[in-house]
């Protein structure tokens, strides 16, 4: 037999009717990359792909500025900062000799997201937000086999909970990313190894991908 919920005494019950509200997120995140090989034999007869070798967990911070809209709906902006990297590996389909780059990146971003949320019961409230995240590499430029484009924009979907504490809301959030444009730099005149020339040309495309996971404070 079902028990019905019992209604409990709300923790700040007008915080979220507030026109503007304020908070800061930490988090974790992975950065991924989809290539779309396309089969390139060199001119040693040798056929090479490129792959996301493994994955290596980020880290994420920013703050956030949210405002009411409706009773469920509200619109965030979220200049955020991202560190991670990604381990890319070219190699040769029959000979299975490897080529191993590392690729750290630092990126500001700056979320624009819808957020839409269910009624609130008791202490907890949960939602899904949508949006668009434009970012700038700030990385450097180094002379190794890929180079990325340095602007890119995401589109966002994901899902958390709002948790309302006694002295501040804890909203834990897991939000997917995919990169909406090619980032793949294919003029590469900075290459002063022209052998590396070939892990450019066997990629006709790359875009970005990331899972994240953020705790914000409000």
């Amino acid at each position: 037999m079902g028990v019905a919920q019992k209604r409990k005494v709300q923790n700040r019950p007008y915080i979220d009717q507030r026109l503007l509200h304020y908070g800061f997120f930490v988090g974790l995140h992975t950065q991924d990359l989809e290539f779309n090989n396309n089969g390139l034999i060199t001119e040693e007869g040798e056929t090479w792909f490129a792959d996301v070798a493994d994955y290596s967990p980020g880290f994420s911070v920013g703050v956030l500025a949210e405002a009411y809209m409706t009773s469920n709906v509200s619109v965030r902006l979220i200049p955020s900062l991202y560190f991670g990297q990604k381990n890319i590996i070219f190699y040769e389909q029959q000979t299975h000799k490897e080529y191993h780059q590392v690729m750290k990146s630092t990126l500001l971003a700056v979320p624009l997201n819808m957020k839409f949320s269910a009624p609130r019961f008791n202490n907890h409230r949960p939602f899904v937000v949508a949006g668009v995240n434009p970012t700038l590499s700030l990385s450097n430029k180094d002379r190794k086999a890929l180079l990325l484009k340095e602007w890119d924009c995401y589109m966002e979907v994901g899902l958390g909970c709002d948790f309302y504490l006694p002295f501040f809301k804890l909203i834990p959030e897991l939000k997917f990313c995919f990169g909406l444009r090619d980032i793949l730099e294919k003029n590469r005149p900075d290459l002063i190894d022209k052998s590396l020339l070939k892990y450019t040309q066997l990629i006709d495309s790359a875009t970005d991908k990331m899972v994240m996971l953020t705790f914000y404070f409000e």
